[in-house]
């Protein structure tokens, strides 16, 4: 079974990449709740529906709005603890309606929670590679925003992961 995510050093992290970047309203966003399924050759070995446990914190670029970047953690489809890091880009927004692409990388990192990535899959093929067990992250997504603060998205990890997300923006 993979360790549990260390919680108070992702906490840590997390409060202080906040203190450290919060200057304007709605810079930040909070991702959670996300649902996975693979869409093909799934036979129920994959890590997904919510135990993915997937959490990220998105800081929004002052200087060129359209774009933020992403630090967060998750288990991919076979149960390893991820670190994720990307950078987000809004590609058209009308009313309520954000389509969006987050591009990035998901793998392993030098703590004690995140060594086990590159174990298995395709994160595991990029270790016999690179010597770093990752996956590079493809999403595209349409986001709609319920209020100024909250929305929901749903999309696609290329090639064929289908996501649902909660977005919170603070």
């Amino acid at each position: 079974m993979p360790s549990r995510l260390n919680y108070p050093n992702f906490s840590a992290a997390a409060l202080l990449a906040v203190t450290t970047f919060a200057q304007a309203e709605d810079t930040f966003s909070f991702n959670t709740g996300s649902f996975v399924y693979h869409l093909l050759g799934n036979h129920g070995q994959y890590t997904e529906k919510f135990d993915n446990e997937f959490y990220s914190i998105e800081k929004r670029l002052p200087d060129h709005p359209d774009y933020s970047l992403l630090v967060g953690t998750m288990r991919n489809s076979y149960g390893d603890r991820c670190l994720s890091l990307g950078v987000r880009k809004d590609w058209a927004e009308k009313d309520n309606i954000i389509f969006k692409g987050i591009y990035g990388y998901t793998g392993e990192f030098f703590f004690d929670e995140f060594s086990k990535c590159g174990d298995e899959g395709i994160y595991h093929s990029f270790k016999n590679i690179t010597g770093i067990g990752f996956a590079p992250y493809i999403y595209h997504a349409v986001q709609y925003n319920f209020t100024q603060h909250f929305g929901v998205e749903s999309g696609i990890i290329f090639p064929s992961v289908f996501v649902v997300s909660l977005n919170w923006r603070f």
